[in-house]
């Protein structure tokens, strides 16, 4: 099930918003109400991925409780980075490494091949393996309440239903934004105040969310999966395009979900924190990164730049810091080399331009459009290796962008006006405070809310592409 399907929206919400309602006065039974409405959620996929969040959710709560007390609660901790990350590991990650493993194996000639551990359980089981659906997010999220409970930044919780309500709260459990504890915690207790304000924003952040991934993202997805599925077939422009185009898509598709699930749960009194911010303007790889998966980059900045010593340390301390954790970053979007490429190239290019970027010079003397361009453009160049997921299909991307002819790229020009009007209006939203006052106006916001509205009735189909972000 998910939030653009009519299943989702005509009947699931409708259920369980209703029933919300009339249970909202009740705490104990609202925590009943919305821990079982979003383990049927999660469960709708695939009912054996309900035993892992429920194992998460147990083991962390249990481990929570001891590191609040026990004097040995460093080892606590260990216990909960350790059977975090290696369930993550096992369902992600085997695969990858067993094919890697194979590969060395036959190239020294040895006689025997690896299995993948997780597949070899599911099948044991008489289930068929799949990696579950969000299992990074869900695993972040219930992992950061206890480092911060072991930093004694977060008092323990001893609810179990309130915290296995926080780590599965169905809005941002299988794509983000990866929720802090000390925000979304607090809201689980007592009475939610539910404003017209907050139901009419809410509608408005889903209305928004809706169109970015059904009318934008799943129309460039058809064009950009033509393209790189045989990249051999097109010349340099559809395949210059099909990069422009995925850049777009995987933002609308990842910011469109995103802003669903922020306006689902604001119209249920919760506040989800903003995890897009026009990345596309960024005037730097640094405010690129401030701006693109907030609730990611800043859990990586927390939980693993700061601890490994940030900036405090030498300046190749620092840049060692940096290239460490994009390289992380880079390896927790897929088990795949093409995204531990995106995540060296992003390595790469933080550490080129950090000096450069908080120089008066960057700031005072480049214009800001040159310096947005540039960030796109390098931005939309590592996104061929995100997108290729391989060296082979990169490589072939690559090579024929600056090898072949400039043939007629077939790219729908309608999906090219749409995607620019969009940079404009973000380009104009950025551009200061008079001209965020313009279009937060709302006669501007009815116009663009009807405009939406007209184009999915009469253009678009729902439920027709899965969110990129489920695979992560």
């Amino acid at each position: 099930m998910v939030f653009h399907e009519r299943a989702f929206i005509y009947v699931f919400f409708v259920v369980v918003y209703l029933g919300y309602l009339l249970l909202k006065r009740h705490n104990g039974l609202t925590l009943v109400w919305l821990c079982a409405a979003s383990y049927f959620f999660y469960g709708y996929w695939n009912w054996y991925y309900l035993i892992l969040i429920a194992a998460t959710t147990t083991l962390d709560w249990f481990i929570g409780l001891h590191v609040g007390t026990s004097p040995r609660k460093k080892l606590w901790l260990i216990l909960s980075l350790v059977s975090n990350l290696g369930l993550l590991a096992f369902f992600k990650y085997a695969e990858f490494v067993t094919e890697n493993l194979n590969a060395a194996v036959a190239g020294v000639g040895l006689g025997w091949a690896a299995v993948n551990p997780a597949k070899a359980a599911m099948e044991a089981l008489g289930m068929k393996y799949l990696l579950p659906v969000g299992i990074s997010f869900f695993t972040f999220q219930s992992l950061s309440y206890t480092i911060d409970v072991y930093r004694g930044n977060l008092k323990v919780e001893r609810n179990l239903l309130r915290f296995a309500t926080f780590v599965s709260l169905f809005p941002q459990l299988v794509a983000g934004p990866i929720e802090r504890a000390s925000n979304l915690l607090p809201q689980l207790y007592g009475t939610r105040t539910i404003t017209l304000r907050d139901f009419t924003e809410g509608v408005s952040h889903f209305l928004v969310g809706f169109f970015k991934k059904v009318a934008l993202a799943d129309y460039l997805a058809l064009y950009v999966d033509k393209v790189y599925n045989a990249p051999g077939e097109h010349e340099a422009p559809a395949l210059l395009l099909a990069t422009f185009a995925f850049a777009w898509q995987i933002y609308f598709d990842f910011s469109g979900y995103t802003d669903m699930a922020r306006g689902v749960a604001q119209m249920m009194g919760f506040r989800l924190m903003l995890n897009f911010n026009n990345p596309y303007v960024a005037t730097g790889l640094g405010d690129f990164w401030n701006r693109w998966h907030i609730s990611l980059s800043t859990w990586f900045k927390d939980y693993v730049y700061f601890p490994l010593g940030g900036n405090r340390g030498t300046a190749f301390a620092t840049y060692r810091n940096m290239v460490a954790t994009m390289l992380i970053s880079g390896f927790w979007h897929g088990a795949a080399w093409g995204f531990i490429i995106w995540g060296a190239l992003h390595a790469v290019g933080r550490v080129v331009t950090r000096q450069l970027e908080g120089s008066s010079f960057y700031t005072n003397r480049v214009p800001t459009f040159a310096k947005q361009l540039g960030v796109f453009v390098f931005v939309c160049f590592t996104w061929i290796f995100f997108r290729g997921k391989t060296w082979e299909t990169s490589w072939i991307v690559l090579r024929r962008i600056f090898s072949t002819g400039w043939g007629d790229p077939r790219f729908p020009l309608v999906l090219l006006v749409l995607v620019l009007a969009v940079w404009a209006y973000q380009f104009l939203y950025a551009g200061g405070a008079a001209a965020k006052r313009l279009v937060e106006l709302p006669p501007v916001r009815l116009a663009l809310a009807a405009a939406m509205l007209v184009w999915l009735a009469v253009i678009a189909q729902a439920g027709s592409q899965p969110f990129i972000y489920f695979d992560f």
